[in-house]
């Protein structure tokens, strides 16, 4: 089926009202498309990276409701099977945050983008920007190495952050998480049954 790049639908986690996001005020000139929220290139995609449907997550590391629901996306994942996962950093609680964001964005330069993901969202409550050091190198990831690709980057990781804050604004996202699976958005929490039925109403069309 083919999609179209510049139409997403905004509505309830239970499905009620649909709006279709193209029909936003002259003003909104800026607005994001399918193709620059889903597939921006510089994040990685997890999952099954060819998968039919995409998830994106808008989350921040010290977000508790995030860390809880992780582990249910992750479910879904390994459930499904063909499901592309796209998790859009949007540090909103502050400085510890973007720190966060910019070594998970970092990892990337490693190869160890997902292992150093799962290191911080496996935690429960708030962080500390030592306590963020440590258990990236309690999961295995070599600190030194780590800063020196924030660095080669930076600029990209930047843009990445950007990018995110203005699409989240764009869709008036009150917080986090918040959702877009398949062209569909989602303000808030999403347990296993709903991304579940979600991911089938966006195969379904």
């Amino acid at each position: 089926m083919t999609i179209d790049r510049r139409r997403l639908l905004a509505g309830s986690i239970a499905g009620a009202a649909t709006l279709a996001l193209n029909s936003a005020p002259a003003w909104a000139q800026s607005f994001p498309t399918v193709e620059e929220v889903l597939f921006d290139p510089q994040i990685p995609a997890l999952g099954n990276p060819k998968g039919d449907v995409t998830i994106a997550e808008f989350f921040d590391y010290q977000c508790p409701y995030c860390k809880k629901g992780h582990a249910d996306l992750k479910k879904v994942l390994e459930k499904d099977g063909n499901v592309r996962l796209v998790m859009k950093d949007w540090p909103i609680f502050g400085e510890v945050s973007f720190h966060a964001a910019n070594m998970v964005l970092a990892a990337q330069e490693t190869d160890q983008y997902e292992k150093a993901m799962d290191a911080l969202m496996a935690t429960p409550g708030r962080l500390q920007k030592k306590q963020i050091d440590e258990l990236l190198a309690q999961a295995g990831i070599d600190l030194a190495a780590l800063q020196k690709g924030y660095k080669k980057i930076r600029v990209r990781i930047d843009g990445i952050l950007n990018r995110n804050m203005d699409q989240a604004n764009a869709f008036g996202f009150g917080g986090t998480p918040s959702f877009i699976v398949g062209t569909r958005i989602f303000h808030g929490v999403m347990d296993e049954k709903a991304l579940t039925q979600a991911i089938a109403d966006a195969r379904a069309g």
